[in-house]
This record gives C-alpha cells, sequence and structure tokens, in this order.
C-alpha cells in the first residue's frame, strides 16, 4: 500500500490515519516503541521544514530510525531513479520521497518493493491533506458537512484538498484566479464536479461568508520564489492576486477558521497580523504534522 494521493485512499483507510493520529497526539507513550528497527528513507528534491522534520523526529519517535537524502549529493542526481528505489528498498521499510514532478513520485512505486509515501509534487501534497483533516477533526469535531473555502493558486495542496474532500463529504469552493498548469488533473476535477463537493467562484466575500474554514497557500512555489528566471511570472501572480489577499478587512466579522499549509510568504498570500489571529489554526495545524506523519507511518508498515 502507498500514499502518493488521496485520490486512491478509501474513507475507511482516511479515517483510520486521522483517528489514529488524534490519539497518538493524546497518548504518545502509548506509541514510544511500535516501530522499533524500522528504517524510514527519505529522498527529497524539494525543500522542506515540516515534511522532512515530522517524519525524521516522528519514526524516531516511534522506535526507528530515519535517513536522509539530499537529491544533488547522492547518486539519484546520477543514476536512473528506478535502479537507486530498488536498492534502497532492500535497505528500509519505507521511503518518503519530496520530487518535483509526479511523474517521478509514480516511477518509484513501480520499483518500490516497500510502502512509498508522497511527500509532496507538483500535482499533490496528500502528507498535508491528512494534517488537515486531523486538525479539522479536532477543532471542530466533524468533517463531513464542512464548507471549506480555498483562496488563492489552484495547486497540488487545492487538488489534495478537493481529493479529501471528496471522499470524506467536504464541500469545497475553490476561488483561483490562476492555476499552477503542473497541478491541473482533469480527472480529478471531473470527478469532484460530479460528486457536487467541489465547486468554483469568483465571488470572494460571498464565499467567504458561507464558509467554516478558509484555506490559503503560497501564490509562487517556494523553489521559485528567489528564481530570477521565474521573477516575471512571480510579478504576474502577485499583481493579479492582490486582491485575494487574506486580511484582517477581507474577514472582519467572519467567525472562520484560518489554514495555511505553511511556510507563509508574509503580506503576500495572507498578512502578517492575521497569521496569528485568534481565528487562525495555522500553528495547531502545523504541529499536527507531527501525529499524522506517525498514523500514516504506522498504517503503512503494518499494511506492507
Amino acid at each position: 500500500m502507498h500514499l502518493i494521493s488521496l485520490k486512491d485512499w478509501s474513507q475507511a483507510d482516511i479515517m483510520d490515519v486521522v483517528e489514529r493520529a488524534i490519539e497518538i497526539k493524546r497518548y504518545p507513550s502509548k506509541f514510544a516503541h511500535v516501530l522499533n528497527g524500522c528504517s524510514l528513507a527519505l529522498l527529497f528534491q524539494k525543500t522542506s521544514t515540516r515534511t522532512r522534520c515530522a517524519a525524521e523526529a516522528g519514526m524516531t519517535q516511534l522506535g526507528g530510525h530515519a535517513l536522509y537524502l539530499d537529491w544533488q549529493s547522492t547518486n539519484f542526481a546520477l543514476a536512473d531513479l528506478q535502479d537507486e528505489i530498488r536498492v534502497l528498498s532492500s535497505y528500509v521499510d519505507l521511503i518518503l520521497p519530496r520530487l518535483l514532478k509526479h511523474e517521478d513520485v509514480l516511477r518509484t512505486t513501480d520499483a518500490a518493493s516497500v510502502p512509498i509515501i508522497n511527500g509532496c509534487c507538483n500535482r499533490f501534497h496528500p502528507t498535508q491533506a491528512l494534517t488537515d483533516l486531523m486538525t479539522l477533526q479536532e477543532k471542530l469535531g466533524r468533517i463531513e458537512g464542512i464548507k471549506l473555502a480555498y483562496i488563492g493558486i489552484h495547486n497540488n495542496v487545492c487538488n489534495s484538498l478537493i481529493a479529501a474532500g471528496m471522499k470524506l463529504g467536504i464541500e469545497v469552493t475553490v476561488v483561483a484566479p490562476a492555476k499552477n498548469p503542473a497541478a491541473i488533473d482533469t480527472e480529478l476535477l471531473a470527478e469532484a464536479n460530479r460528486t457536487g463537493l467541489c465547486k468554483s467562484s469568483d465571488r470572494l466575500k460571498e464565499t467567504i461568508a458561507g464558509s467554516d474554514v478558509i484555506y490559503t497557500d503560497t501564490w509562487v512555489d517556494m523553489e521559485f520564489f528567489t528564481d530570477s528566471e521565474f521573477e516575471e511570472e512571480k510579478r504576474r501572480r502577485i499583481e493579479l492576486m492582490q486582491p485575494y489577499q487574506l486580511n484582517k478587512a477581507l474577514l472582519d466579522g467572519q467567525d472562520t477558521l484560518i489554514m495555511h499549509c505553511l511556510p507563509a510568504h508574509r503580506g503576500y498570500e495572507i498578512s502578517d497580523d492575521l497569521i496569528n489571529d485568534p481565528r487562525s489554526i495555522i500553528f495547531e495545524q502545523a504541529e499536527n504534522r507531527l501525529y499524522s506523519m506517525k498514523a500514516l507511518m504506522l498504517k503503512l508498515i503494518e499494511r506492507s
């Protein structure tokens, strides 16, 4: 069993991770040694704070061991991806690749003999979505029937929220004046439209007023934010997206939770003061990456 996208998981499998993550958070000592002798390999092309630290610390706290492999400092930068994954599979119990291209994540599953966790690619970010679901269950006591508004660039996080919503009955309304071309998944959107659980809207204030949760993400992927070759596109997006910034004026009088997967570009997709607003659960969301990652690793090793 792999986790490449929540599209491929059942409602029961998703809720198993959500519920166990909450249990792990409440009773960490109960799970202190359950993965004794197990090893996790993290293979990263993309930069990371939360995914890497949650996975490394999580595996250690469960009694196991984590290996961090930077793409450029290993033979992954030189050799055939599937050859290297096949070898790595013989050393560890889990592999978590965080790669630039969705196609390469899929290639790892073809070569691996152990479970693969997609730690983020240009199409999906399923480990983030599991954390978001756990956080919503904690804060609202339910998942089904929640109305979530995603405001920003349609990207990998947006796709994962839509996939989660379809499985668990969350109504996701997307206000996205632009899309990351690499994130376009026509199959996902067609299925979401059929369920009626995903809607697109250009009515920003109306969408916010009818939502339980407002979610945003960076307008420019982290690997491109300081890239001089991306500067023109960055300026275009900022100009286009500025009216869609989450700020206190936009959310004035709204009783809604505020979410962001982090890292945030303060003053761009979200104002500085809103990050620490009483309605914000952004840092609880970030903390929960640890517990949801632990629950995910447990599930995959048990099912492998």
